[in-house]
């Protein structure tokens, strides 16, 4: 439990507190262990090249003139300490390395041109601190962290919808003016991954710090949001609470792909895609009935409880995931007690070669090239943004449903939204099936898959689409029972949650070094259209009705359906010939 604690947020403070006396790390206990951590071959090619990949040419290091690596050297010399016979090469083990000439991790000389003496630190296989190795059960609480952090930002944007009313009689603003509430919250928190995605990737930083910070912030700014005192001072607040609630919209993909290997990712993201769907599914159900009793007020004051228990409980129990940033604090830390300066991590020798511009680079323009000049990315993104808009802009047609046509009241409207978690719920059984049954068997020994293999839920997802909008807003009558329409809002669960799993996986596939600035772009792109859409919307559904207003967002996702099954036909092709930053091995 120790262990656990002692990298979570709380942990960190004790051991500041302390002076580092509580809560020790086993490296602050044993400063040898830096030998069992350090990596000969990487190290070795740094001493011979420069690098820590391998040799430009056919030579391999461990040709190269040298005496072994730090444990063999060990392992031999106590063998020889244990009464076996000696032998030429047992008595080179003996043999101290020249200081300056050979690499001691390695054993292999150091090029005096090319070559950086260096003891590359590294994880061991099975080390307990990777997150990748980490035991079931605790994948699997940190994973319900993740996804409870997750509906407590979502929630944030579906929840106001309830108390639009009572907005517009509060500060005498048209109904299109208090939706702004709505739009302000989703395009701050389209903006914000675009920096809190690449500051949680630093390896000095880590995820942890974001999630934690940024989450405070949330929590505090619900309190002048909720006492705004006029409808300007409202909208600046929602928009800052959006910015700042994001990080886990855009990062909670990539904390999910720290702890599970390829083959597994897609279940630990569906989970994650479930608490997705659960916020803005039971805003309007548990705003509904605080605004029909207290006004708008209180369901800010509802959404500032559930972050601010989300925040107690992260703060005391959600360990860093990011493998990097262990890594980074290990060697310091190692540094720090051994005095051994030549101790260094990849993360930190990746740091070392970039400039401001490449973080600028990285921040704010790659994720918005690739989704311009990339084919896949921008299809998928446009497809994905789409449905994203349609989402927020039915939502739209519910008060007209549920109270126009079925006299529903506010809290009983929020109940009619349970229809769409009802369908992602039922959907996620039959896709894990398929993942095991069709999926993981087509990883190779690699642990790699080719991204197209990830598109055929998705071209079932697509379907989906048209079929709840056309069943949602042809249903939508006082001749037809109310239970109709319900159940036509869940087959949009079923398309969003395929859809969404299959996109977000194909980017990760087919972009592995690029995979933050792309969804970081994904995020930008859908929560744009997420956030603007919704202005209209009173006026389609006023104008058009419920049924033709309906109709018309089906027959946009009909124009839609053939970009997954076009892209499972040719998006090898396109990766191949018509990308430069998409992977080719496939």
């Amino acid at each position: 439990m120790s262990r656990f604690v002692r990298d979570t947020a709380f942990g960190h403070i004790v051991r500041f507190a302390s002076g580092g006396r509580w809560l020790l790390y086993p490296e602050e206990k044993d400063t040898t262990l830096w030998k069992k951590w350090v990596n000969e071959k990487k190290s070795g090619y740094a001493a011979h090249h420069g690098t820590t990949d391998p040799h430009s040419e056919d030579t391999d290091v461990e040709d190269e003139e040298g005496l072994g690596g730090i444990r063999t050297r060990e392992a031999k010399e106590k063998e020889i300490e244990g009464g076996l016979p000696d032998s030429t090469e047992s008595s080179r083990t003996r043999q101290p390395l020249e200081e300056g000439m050979y690499n001691q991790a390695s054993g292999v000389k150091i090029d005096p041109e090319k070559g950086r003496d260096m003891h590359l630190i590294d994880f061991t296989p099975g080390d307990p601190e990777n997150p990748r190795n980490w035991s079931t059960g605790k994948k699997f609480f940190v994973t319900f962290e993740i996804c409870l952090l997750t509906t407590s930002i979502y929630i944030g944007s579906a929840i106001y919808t309830a108390g639009i009313p009572s907005v517009e009689q509060s500060f005498h603003v048209s109904s299109v003016a208090a939706t702004l509430g709505l739009t302000l919250f989703v395009a701050g928190y389209g903006l914000g991954p675009m920096l809190f995605a690449p500051l949680s990737e630093i390896p000095q930083i880590g995820r942890n710090p974001v999630y934690i910070i940024t989450l405070l912030i949330f929590v505090l700014l619900q309190i002048p949001t909720a006492l705004a005192t006029n409808f300007g001072m409202l909208l600046a607040f929602r928009f800052l609470t959006g910015f700042f609630g994001s990080p886990v919209l855009a990062t909670g993909g990539a904390t999910i792909a720290d702890m599970y290997a390829p083959a597994k990712r897609a279940y630990g993201i569906a989970i994650w895609g479930m608490a997705a769907v659960c916020g803005p599914t039971l805003g309007p159900l548990i705003g509904g009935f605080a605004a029909q009793a207290k006004g708008w007020t209180w369901t800010i004051w509802e959404l500032m409880w559930l972050s601010g228990f989300c925040f107690a409980f992260l703060f005391f129990f959600l360990p860093e995931t990011s493998a990097n940033n262990i890594l980074f604090r290990r060697t310091r830390r190692l540094r720090k007690k051994t005095g051994d300066q030549k101790l260094i991590c990849e993360a930190e020798l990746m740091a070392e070669s970039m400039t401001g511009k490449d973080v600028v680079m990285i921040a704010l323009v790659r994720p918005i090239t690739l989704n311009f000049t990339e084919p896949m990315v921008f299809l998928l993104n446009l497809y994905i943004a789409l449905i994203y808009g349609i989402l927020y802009i039915w939502f739209e047609s519910f008060p007209p449903v549920f109270v126009g046509i079925y006299h529903f009241d506010l809290g009983q409207q929020g109940l009619a939204f349970l229809g769409i978690l009802v369908g992602a719920v039922v959907t996620v059984p039959p896709f894990f099936w398929y993942i095991w049954k069709y999926t993981e068997p087509n990883f190779n020994a690699n642990g790699e898959l080719q991204p197209e293999l990830r598109l055929p839920p998705a071209m079932v997802g697509s379907l989906f689409i048209p079929i709840c909008l056309f069943w949602f807003g042809w249903s939508s009558r006082d001749s037809i029972h109310w239970i109709m329409p319900i159940i036509g809002s869940g087959f949009f669960a079923v398309a969003a949650f395929l859809l969404f799993m299959s996109v977000l996986n194909y980017l990760t596939d087919a972009y592995p070094d690029y995979a933050a600035s792309v969804l970081a772009g994904n995020d930008l792109f859908r929560s744009s259209f997420g956030a603007f859409f919704p202005l209209f919307a009173g006026a389609m559904y006023h104008n058009l009705g419920v049924g033709w207003a309906s109709s018309l967002l089906a027959f946009l996702g009909v124009a839609f359906i053939p970009i997954p099954f076009v892209l499972y036909r040719y998006g090898a092709t396109l990766r191949k010939n018509y990308s430069k930053h998409a992977r080719k091995d496939f």
